[in-house]
């Protein structure tokens, strides 16, 4: 991509992910272009990268949407998800240098300061949680499997993000997190993938709340 076109990307995807725009809503070229800064060129081609991503989706006519899921869609993005960072977490626990886990408590000081704000600084929770679960993947040291959870993991985020989650959600994240530092630390990869897969399994349940029952059409809704 030129160096335009990854302008427009940054620049829409932050929009997508901030929360301005709703699941399901329209979006058109000129108003990208208005957003990014730059020509419809260049928009294009950006646009192109994140329906790739399934952030956005085109309609049967080409009209161009925010995408939207259903409950079955949310799920089955989590189970892959799930078994993708369980494999990482698994094989980060086999890896992980002490100062990498030092790292990683860092970062989780920084989510639950994020979290201890009045009212939690969700932006700042969200941005630590990425960069937790990004240096997960990293130490697991296989690009095969950073390429696929891109797809994965702020898909969902987009249609309903941590702003859904009450505070004892939030707490139970940075606990989770926690465990999974102790078992990196313990160099103890069974530990470490069985905390990832009910950490994931709580986060899909949280998100699932307010889609409705398992085969239901209705969208998540932007907050």
């Amino acid at each position: 991509m030129s160096r335009a076109s990854e302008l427009a990307y940054a620049k829409i995807r932050a929009h997508l992910l901030s929360g301005a725009v709703q699941p399901n809503e329209q979006l058109t070229e000129d108003q990208l272009a208005q957003i990014t800064g730059v020509s419809r060129t260049p928009v294009r081609e950006a646009v192109r990268r994140l329906e790739d991503e399934l952030l956005l989706v085109r309609s049967d006519t080409k009209r161009l949407f925010v995408a939207d899921w259903s409950r079955d869609d949310i799920e089955e993005m989590f189970a892959l998800r799930q078994m993708l960072e369980c494999h990482a977490a698994e094989r980060a626990a086999r890896r992980l240098s002490r100062a990498k886990i030092t790292q990683l408590e860092a970062v989780n000081h920084a989510l639950k300061d994020a979290i201890a704000q009045t009212p939690p600084d969700v932006a700042r929770f969200l941005e630590a949680n990425r960069c937790f679960h990004e240096a997960i993947v990293d130490a697991a040291d296989s690009p095969r499997l950073g390429q696929m959870l891109g797809r994965l993991v702020e898909a969902p985020v987009v249609l309903r993000t941590a702003r859904t989650y009450s505070l004892e959600d939030l707490k139970q994240s940075a606990r989770d997190h926690d465990e999974l530092i102790a078992a990196f630390a313990a160099r103890d990869p069974d530990w470490a993938r069985a905390v990832m897969g009910s950490h994931l399994r709580r986060a899909f349940h949280t998100f699932a709340k307010s889609v409705g029952p398992k085969g239901g059409s209705a969208g998540l809704d932007q907050t």
